[in-house]
């Protein structure tokens, strides 16, 4: 009976994780000199019983897809080590119980 136009509370409680790993991402990155051309993430969200027996959003999959330009492109390792500590910085991930994961996508680089 929702309107299918609409955001749930579901999507965004993953989009809220999603945009905050972004945000920390893209101040990572810039700190340390590397220009972000565009950033997608197919983030997705699994509803489960936790365990008190309620439903609630087990997990958080991030799937961001990163591409850069300029003369600084990042290793594989280093953009690993960006997600790593957005993942740690953000306030959103650290406030819930959801099991939050990062599953970069990599471009060619």
């Amino acid at each position: 009976m929702s309107d299918e136009a609409a955001v749930d509370p579901e999507e965004a409680f993953v989009l809220a994780l999603a945009r905050c790993h972004m945000l920390w991402f893209l101040t990572i990155a810039a700190k340390r000199h590397f220009c972000v051309d565009r950033y997608f993430d197919a983030a997705t969200g699994i509803m489960g019983t936790n365990g008190e027996g309620q439903m609630a959003m087990s997990e958080v999959t991030l799937k961001p897809e990163v591409k850069f330009f300029g003369e600084r492109i990042p290793s594989k390792e280093q953009i690993d080590q960006m997600h790593l500590e957005a993942h740690e910085e953000c306030f959103i991930a650290n406030s819930v119980k959801t099991d939050v994961r990062c599953e970069p996508v990599y471009i060619a680089l």
